[in-house]
């Protein structure tokens, strides 16, 4: 049977009318443009997603641009970080280019744009110049040195070029129409003053293009075919294609701008400058906490770049913005985690089971699979002993039908192990249970063929050994924000949202197989959740973040 053609985006369409126009194959070229000012976060996921799925699939060239125009934010950390981002995400882009490349070419087409009386340097303040933008329906009121003369526009320029004014003196704006029905086309700044050092440039630069100028341009120099943008873009569009008319060359491809809904995610914010105020204010501890829905820190929590990939595809291309519910991210980790992380045993909230007839000193080392969905990924040694850890909630004193662990004169099976029953428990004086006394069935041993350890029984739990475990810090995660939409509301500050409980650290005890783990180390916690080994982590103290539990606990919430 034919496999399903996929249909298409359509961006795609996009893309497949302009092939079947005046496009070549070989004129295809896309770009993945951040602005490093900022770590990327799970909504660049899908633009980076998008832009190098589609080179993928026209099997065309991608280039990642920095968008560095404005030195008094970005920083070479950033830079660094998007990077690696990208090739973490499985993608490898063709030139790495940034707009600081491009400052001297900008500087003479703006020259050019002076000389055709098409830009003017204008002296007003910024308060000034807003005042007079008008509104959508008013127009706006042209400056009084919006007829400067050429040659003072030049000698102007030139000596904001050379730092003779203060930050905010003078701007060179376009000079279009201060009466158009799209605000942004009221003779908008090209260039503003900044006396700050650029991340490569350093100080050969005073004046810094802006981004409407910078962007189109950028992309007509990289020959990039497709200029893909989220919807806030769309106003843009017309300023960004009114700049190419001054300058593109006829025998020079054009880039086109197009523009597709951003994708928010439900319980986050993505706000760069919302994500820095939890970092400033220490509701997190950086830019890759665990919890921020940065690339960074959803690697830093455990999530492959196959989950992440496979969450952008699914979301998809659309024309409308829309909530996406951060379960369908967790669902693809688990869905990935799934197939991919060895099963291993570790106890979080533990009480002690002592098995009264099994002998004191001995030890046995059993037989455990490490993941049933890979044949390949083989077994280890756990071992099992008189004196044995399990979750405090897989034992009742009393309990019903429906409950199916551990409770006083019942029956569960270890897991690889033996049947134990429960025949007495001890309390402390405040009559909270501190230790189980069980019996096992010596014949009951998973795996050894005897009658016995066919046995049925309904429940299964896992344990550790208290002399094996190993005590380990485990950092329990849970969604940042406690509201689906913490920036809705634009009367309510999102920091009214923070989930307090969003980080529990506990002391849990592992299986000792887990004593030379590398950081970054994914594994399924059985009947618990994935977790894998943070970056704080040592060989002398372990820390493991939970990654996402077995099943969306959200999900049962929102039904109670």
């Amino acid at each position: 049977m034919e496999e399903t053609k996929k249909s298409l985006n359509f961006i795609e369409h996009i893309i497949e009318e302009d092939l079947s126009g005046s496009y070549s194959q070989e004129d295809l070229r896309f770009r993945f443009p951040p602005e490093p000012n900022g770590y990327l976060h799970i909504g660049h996921a899908s633009s980076i997603c998008l832009n190098f799925g589609l080179g993928l699939r026209y099997n065309a060239p991608v280039n990642l641009r920095f968008d560095d125009t404005n030195p008094a934010k970005e920083e070479k950390e950033y830079v660094e970080a998007i990077k690696r981002d990208v090739q973490w995400l499985g993608f490898e882009w063709d030139k790495e280019c940034y707009a600081s490349d491009y400052f001297q070419q900008l500087y003479h087409w703006a020259v050019d744009l002076i000389n055709q009386g098409k830009a003017y340097v204008d002296s007003q303040s910024s308060e000034v110049m807003a005042q007079q933008k008008g509104t959508p329906t008013v127009p706006g009121t042209p400056s009084p040195f919006r007829d400067r003369s050429i040659p003072e526009n030049l000698e102007l320029f030139q000596q904001m070029k050379e730092g003779k004014f203060e930050e905010g003196v003078h701007v060179l704006r376009a000079k279009i129409d201060m009466a158009s029905p799209n605000m942004l086309m009221r003779d908008p700044i090209m260039y503003r003053v900044i006396h700050k050092a650029h991340h490569r440039t350093n100080t050969d630069w005073c004046i810094y293009p802006m981004y409407d100028w910078t962007h189109g341009e950028s992309d007509y120099l990289e020959q990039v075919s497709h200029s893909l943008c989220t919807l806030e873009f769309l106003p843009h569009r017309e300023l960004y294609d009114w700049f190419l008319d001054q300058l593109v060359s006829e025998d020079k491809l054009r880039p086109k701008q197009r523009e597709f809904a951003r994708r928010n995610l439900s319980h986050t914010v993505v706000s760069k400058r919302k994500l820095l105020k939890l970092v400033e204010e220490g509701v997190v501890s950086g830019w890759d906490d665990p919890r921020m829905p940065t690339i960074s820190g959803l690697r830093r929590r455990g999530y492959t770049p196959e989950a992440i990939r496979n969450f952008a595809d699914t979301i998809g291309i659309a024309k409308r913005e829309n909530v996406v519910d951060v379960s369908l991210l967790e669902f693809h980790a688990r869905e990935d985690l799934n197939k991919i992380a060895p099963r291993v045993m570790a106890v979080l909230d533990p009480l002690k089971v002592v098995i009264t007839n099994y002998p004191e000193g001995e030890v046995e080392w059993l037989d455990a699979e490490n993941n049933p969905e890979d044949s390949d990924a083989g077994s280890r040694e756990v071992p099992f002993s008189r004196e044995l850890y399990i979750e405090k909630e897989d034992f009742r004193e009393e309990a019903n039908r429906k409950f199916f662990r551990l409770k006083l004169g019942g029956e569960v099976r270890l897991k690889n192990g033996y049947i134990i029953k429960a025949e007495s428990c001890t309390k402390d004086s405040e009559g909270k249970i501190i230790e189980v006394q069980c019996t096992y069935d010596p014949k009951s041993k998973s795996g050894s063929g005897t009658e016995e350890s066919l046995r049925k029984v309904k429940g299964t739990l896992h344990w550790v050994s208290v002399s094996h475990a190993l005590p380990t810090e485990v950092r329990l995660y849970d969604r940042l924000f406690s509201h689906e939409t913490p920036d809705g509301d634009k009367d309510v500050d999102f920091m009214e949202f923070v989930n307090k409980d969003s980080l529990n650290v506990i002391t849990g005890y592992l299986e000792p197989s887990l004593k030379n783990v590398k950081i970054g180390d994914r594994f399924q916690f059985q009947r618990i959740g994935y977790f894998n080994v943070d970056t704080d982590s040592t060989p002398e103290k372990l820390v493991f973040n939970k990654t996402v539990g077995l099943r969306d606990t959200w999900a049962k919430l929102k039904e109670k």
